[in-house]
């Protein structure tokens, strides 16, 4: 990896926590190099003790990942067990990349894929990261698909992901209340699990 370019970084990043900053750097390296080279570069920044660094990185790795598999399992295997939550906020707007780039509707089996994932990061990426799903390509025309994907994972053993699963299902209920409406009724609520996500994702919709 190019020494002046980790400098720039270093330089420019890592006294701040500016997560706008970390994509362009990631975004402007994507457009001036060779897919191979955005991974080289991805995995060398990786290891670096800064956070912003990391981000950087992260966001690298999205944006090639439709180009190459290895990019979005680093993602899926890797970054999905980084202890640092800002980290795994990149991971989730990292995922989304992929599938703006793949196509949405083309990348459903691997949401599939990810949202079965034993590691809760992995699955929360999925449903955080695709926030507002209505507002993507393909889940604009057909939001029963993304309820059908985000309820899935209603009775998740992790909080952490549950309240993302409420919060996602909540969004899609101020364009298509019905369809979050029929959803939550259909729920078993004798489950706690369920419950708690049932109120947040039926605060709009529900009485």
């Amino acid at each position: 990896m190019d020494k002046q370019y980790l400098q720039h970084l270093i330089d420019t990043l890592t006294e701040k926590d500016n997560l706008k900053l970390c994509r362009e750097e990631a975004k402007s390296y994507y457009k001036s190099h060779i897919v191979a080279e955005c991974f080289d570069t991805a995995i060398d920044l990786y290891t670096s003790e800064h956070f912003q660094i990391q981000d950087v990185a992260v966001f690298l790795l999205g944006y090639i990942a439709a180009e190459r598999a290895d990019a979005l399992s680093f993602l899926k295997e890797t970054v999905s067990i980084h202890p640092n939550w800002k980290v795994q906020e990149v991971l989730a707007m990292a995922f989304d990349a992929y599938c703006k780039a793949n196509g949405y509707e083309k990348s459903v089996p691997i949401m599939w894929e990810w949202i079965n994932n034993d590691n809760a990061n992995t699955r929360r990426a999925v449903t955080e990261g695709l926030r507002i799903w209505t507002s993507r390509p393909y889940f604009k025309d057909y939001p029963e698909k993304a309820i059908e994907i985000i309820a899935s994972l209603k009775d998740d053993e992790s909080e952490y992901v549950r309240k993302s699963v409420g919060n996602s299902l909540r969004d899609i209920s101020k364009k298509f209340p019905d369809l979050v409406r029929t959803e939550l009724l259909n729920w078993d609520l004798s489950s706690k699990q369920i419950t708690q996500v049932y109120r947040l994702a039926g605060k709009l919709v529900l009485q």
